[in-house]
């Protein structure tokens, strides 16, 4: 992935302090590298899986874990089986590192805890998000997160209720979206996609790709 990662530079929007959504980030070659990137890596022994939630329900989206292994609400270093958890790319923590540059105008701060986890999520026709907060990590780097394949709405809200004030954002293929600072605790979720709205270009043939790249702090 050592290609400019868009050509013209997109304008960031600031959702609200701390949360800025790169449209366009990522152009139709780099959206077809991560999703042929992401196709090896969940190849794994973990696979693709959707979560029981701790109330017995079960997760909509399919989801893989690189670098350490996360289910509902914790994480670990090996997979429920015993194995050892798939190894989070480094380039991966090179885009994470490059989004908050472009999305803060400024990289992360050299003590910064590095990136070292990612989720590789699957969204199908049917799948949705609740709304939640990403508080497993130690670390309070920004989450970096990237979408690829068919358009969603992401809810963004804020740090105290999963309730309104919230703000909802179109998040297209190629768009990158950022949170840290003030609204690293920020309830978020994703409460529909819209199937086939994708340019087939992209890679995927139905369907919308997330990842999205933490810092656990862990060490």
């Amino acid at each position: 992935m050592n290609e400019p990662l868009f050509d013209p530079v997109p304008e960031p929007v600031v959702v609200s302090p701390g949360a800025v959504h790169v449209p366009g980030w990522l152009g139709l070659p780099r959206q077809r590298e991560l999703v042929g990137r992401c196709r090896e890596w969940v190849r794994s022994p973990a696979g693709m899986r959707k979560h029981r939630t701790p109330t017995g329900g079960r997760m909509s989206v399919a989801m893989a874990s690189l670098g350490w292994f996360w289910e509902p609400y914790s994480y670990s270093r090996t997979l429920p089986d015993g194995t050892p958890v798939p190894p989070f790319p480094p380039e991966l923590g090179e885009l994470a590192r490059a989004g908050v540059a472009a999305a803060y105008g400024h990289a992360p701060e050299p003590e910064s805890p590095g990136y070292d986890v990612a989720l590789v999520n699957f969204y199908d026709a049917e799948a949705r998000m609740g709304m939640h907060q990403d508080r497993e990590e130690r670390a309070d780097a920004p989450v970096v997160s990237l979408s690829v394949g068919d358009t969603c709405v992401f809810r963004f809200g804020n740090t105290e209720t999963r309730g309104r004030p919230y703000t909802d954002v179109e998040l297209r293929s190629g768009d990158l979206f950022v949170f840290g600072g003030p609204s690293r605790m920020a309830y978020h979720g994703v409460p529909r996609t819209r199937p086939g709205s994708a340019d087939p270009d992209c890679g995927l043939a139905s369907g919308r790709l997330n990842v999205t790249i933490r810092a656990t702090g862990f060490g």
